[in-house]
């Protein structure tokens, strides 16, 4: 059975800025967020503990964090595979 972990955002408070966590301003989740196992909500609005500005991690494609998403398919049907790897278990020979 996989192990849960519940996050807090204990001793967080909101400011005009955002949501005052441990030193770091965090910003709301975004839309492609629903669904994350990590979001928390905190008075009527959903954060990521994770990661402080959702909106730029999701900026360069999919979120690293995001557990509702899987690894992108090709055209083709195959995971997508870093070229640098593949070429380096092209010479080993697998």
């Amino acid at each position: 059975m996989a192990k849960k972990n519940t996050v807090s955002l204990e001793g967080a408070v909101m400011t005009e800025n955002g949501l005052s966590y441990k030193g770091v301003i965090m910003e709301p989740v975004v839309e492609k967020c629903e669904g994350c196992d990590r979001m928390v909500d905190f008075e009527g609005q959903n954060f990521c503990p994770t990661y402080a500005q959702p909106a730029r991690k999701w900026a360069g494609g999919v979120c690293n964090f995001a557990t509702h998403v899987r690894a992108e398919m090709d055209k083709g049907g195959k995971v997508k595979i870093n070229p640098l790897k593949a070429s380096k278990r092209a010479a080993r020979g697998r």
